[in-house]
């Protein structure tokens, strides 16, 4: 185990290049695996879940090497192994991600219960009725999928609820199922469209409806194909609070406006600086910030992945500030440790945004009301998943004195040597055993 050591407080000054995004990445990959065909991409993160993500295609018989500077060759001859090993599915959440190249290629898939943070249950329910409608025969014992199939047929499915995941596991299943297959009520977020782009260059037939609607006409095979991963707006974002949070000025490269719209419509409505250039976004503080109320949502709303930094953020806001999670419910946890340092945050179990959400009368604690500015201090602290990880980073550059931060190895996860880019903008920073 390994921990961070900051002192702070000190300003973020400089320019950091962010990295392909995890969450498109890992799904790319998986997608590779569709065809026998070699396939290219390029801006792929050095990052543990790009990892752990390798090291499963490998397990069901991909060939992946490692070429140029952030480049990667994957190539999948044949699979012809059904399960995806329990020791690396519990690593992360892609394993139910494998679904469709398992049955597409293999004609079965055994998947196990997935792993990854702990915010929240994330059911896999949507993918599996999706198979189910597509004719996959689908059980489940012990926390573990079965599904078989003939060959996968396609289907009108409508999403209960904008699940990525599920979107972007439908749509894989459904380029090369027989026929027509309509997902409504899908998930439009920027990695969903990253991976509908790839799965087109690999011959795919995507269309798409301006009701949130995927039409996907399956073809008789995928070919190889080279795709550059998009940047990540997570880290982007998170990044950007940093800076402005710690009266700093960070220039951003590889940061997509369009990527972040709605966040860098919060940032101007707190008082945060940003300038969109050709190349990136510079994130700088300008005079005092506002308060403000937020309610994350689907794409192209609020994401909740932004959630846990612009909160922190808002403790250094004049006044009382609120924000509504309606995406995950447990999406909180990392509150109290921020308490310890001396945030002034209370969470309550009701929707106190403009809209009554899904968690209503749930009894989850999914809204916050935060107060600001507060004076945060050193602190030794856990985290209990990947973005509230970086949220405690931002508060310690932020605090008076000394912290620890403990369980490193969920921020490597998501972010690519945090504490050396993070040295190199000034923060003192170390690495320690725990």
């Amino acid at each position: 185990m390994e921990a961070l050591a900051i002192e702070g407080p000190t300003p973020l000054r400089g320019e950091i290049e962010v990295a392909g995004a995890k969450n498109s990445v890992s799904k790319l990959l998986t997608a590779s695996m569709l065809t026998a065909e070699p396939c290219r991409f390029s801006n792929v993160p050095a990052i543990g879940d790009m990892e752990i993500t390798k090291r499963i295609c490998q397990a069901l018989g991909a060939h992946c090497t490692a070429g140029a500077a952030k480049q990667l060759d994957v190539q999948t001859p044949r699979i012809s192994v059904a399960a995806v090993p329990e020791s690396l599915a519990v690593k992360n959440r892609l394993s139910v991600m494998m679904l469709a190249p398992l049955l597409h290629r293999h004609g079965r898939a055994v998947v196990p219960a997935a792993g990854g943070d702990r915010i929240g249950p994330r059911p896999v329910d949507f993918h599996l009725e999706g198979y189910r409608r597509m004719g996959a025969r689908v059980e489940t014992l012990d926390d573990v999928y079965y599904l078989e199939s003939d060959g996968l047929k396609g289907a009108d499915i409508a999403l209960p609820y904008p699940s990525v995941t599920a979107t972007e596991n439908l749509l894989m299943a459904a380029t090369l199922a027989r026929g027509r297959t309509f997902i409504r009520n899908a998930a439009i977020e920027p990695e969903v469209v990253d991976l509908a782009l790839f799965l087109q260059k690999m011959g795919a037939i995507i269309d798409y409806h301006a009701d949130r609607t995927f039409i996907v006409e399956g073809v008789s095979t995928l070919v190889g194909a080279t795709h550059d991963v998009m940047p990540d707006r997570l880290v982007a974002a998170s990044l950007g609070a940093a800076a402005i949070a710690s009266h700093g000025d960070l220039f951003v490269r590889g940061a997509r406006q369009s990527d972040m719209l709605t966040f860098l419509n919060a940032l101007r409505r707190i008082g945060g600086g940003f300038e969109v250039q050709s190349d990136g976004i510079r994130f700088y503080r300008d005079g005092a910030l506002r308060s403000i109320a937020v309610e994350t949502t689907v794409h192209p709303g609020f994401m909740t992945d932004w959630q846990p930094p612009f909160a922190l953020l808002l403790t250094q806001a004049d006044g009382m500030s609120v924000v509504h999670e309606t995406v995950f419910e447990d999406r909180f946890v990392y509150v109290h440790e921020l308490q310890k340092m001396g945030a002034d945050i209370e969470i309550y179990d009701t929707c106190l945004g403009g809209q009554t959400c899904r968690f209503a009368a749930s009894g989850h604690r999914h809204s916050a009301v935060i107060r600001g500015p507060v004076t945060l201090k050193g602190a030794e602290i856990d985290i209990p998943d990947l973005r509230a990880g970086f949220t405690y980073l931002i508060a310690a550059i932020l605090a008076s004195g000394r912290s620890v931060i403990r369980g490193v190895e969920e921020l490597d996860r998501g972010y690519e040597q945090i504490d050396e880019s993070l040295r190199a903008l000034g923060a003192q920073i170390e690495r320690i055993d725990a």
